[in-house]
């Protein structure tokens, strides 16, 4: 294989990995969500969402429902958590903006998520915590992320793969 031969072979691979994350930013700004897309990662939501569903966000709308599914991020934690929105109260700033404050609770698990929250906080803001609220899912399509991401064997076979499909393929 010839030098051109592989910069085409690199330029394909770039241009596939830029059109992903293009796509990937471009959801991110239309439904105003760092995160527009999740995988349910553990059982706390069934059975209105089971573990491999995945979750399409919209962040849109100013205020969030009582009985509304969402993601929240807790600060310092990585992973973002799905669940419902239990309670609500709006408190009026100084400045006169009103603050959404939320508490949510996992379908599945017997008490509210207060003791999940950052350190000392009883409820979630509505504007720095929540990521979207889940408009639409797809049921198992997510265990692959899953595999990949808790089976170290699974992820060095992916690429494994993808090694050797860009090995061998000519063009």
């Amino acid at each position: 294989m010839n030098i051109r031969q592989q910069l085409v072979q690199l330029l394909n691979l770039a241009m596939v990995l830029s059109t992903a994350f293009m796509f990937w930013k471009g959801l991110g700004l239309v439904t105003n969500s760092n995160s527009p897309i999740v995988v349910v990662l553990s059982g706390s939501m069934e059975p209105a969402f089971q573990r491999g569903d995945i979750l399409f966000l919209w962040n849109r709308d100013k205020y969030v429902d009582i009985g509304d599914v969402v993601v929240y991020e807790v600060k310092g934690k990585p992973i973002p958590i799905v669940h419902r929105v239990l309670r609500e109260h709006k408190v009026t700033n100084k400045d006169r903006k009103v603050r959404q404050l939320l508490l949510t609770k996992g379908d599945n698990n017997p008490t509210d998520d207060l003791s999940l929250y950052a350190h000392k906080s009883n409820y979630l803001d509505r504007d720095e915590d929540v990521l979207g609220t889940v408009k639409a899912y797809l049921p198992k399509v997510g265990y692959v992320t899953i595999l990949i991401t808790e089976n170290k064997y699974a992820k060095l076979g992916l690429l494994g793969l993808m090694a050797l499909s860009t090995l061998l393929t000519r063009e």
